[in-house]
């Protein structure tokens, strides 16, 4: 089983950019499909995007399409989530996860692929 530990959230103003990335502990990350989720509480949790291990991306949100850049760095083994031209709804906590079976991403992403998560690391978005 792999571990997920999230890093690089906090709190920026409106248009203002953050990096997130996602690190493994137990197990590399190399195989894998790895994906970035959020939620908002009182919210379904919603997929954003998926990077496969040959580092092909799928975007599934709409809204971050253009402004978020999903990466791999499999020799360092993490992924990493540039997100740029933030707004207040971008507000969440926000999750890696990794499809510990398949190395391939879906053209629809389906949770429960996942079945490896980090803790979540809360971005916010305000003046």
């Amino acid at each position: 089983q792999v571990q997920l530990v999230e890093s690089g959230g906090g709190a920026v103003q409106p248009g203002g950019s953050l990096r997130l990335s996602c690190a493994a502990s137990g197990r590399t990350l190399t195989s894998y499909a790895i994906a970035w989720f959020r939620q908002v509480p009182g919210k379904e949790r919603e997929g954003i995007s998926c990077v496969a291990s040959s580092g092909r991306v799928e975007y599934y949100l709409e809204s971050a399409k253009g402004r978020f850049t999903f990466t791999r760095d499999n020799a360092k083994d993490t992924v990493s989530l540039q997100m740029d031209s933030l707004k207040p709804e971008d507000t969440a906590v926000y999750t890696c996860a990794a499809d510990q079976v398949r190395s391939y991403c879906s053209a629809q992403l389906d949770k429960r692929r996942f079945t490896s998560w980090g803790q979540g690391t809360q971005v916010t978005v305000s003046l």
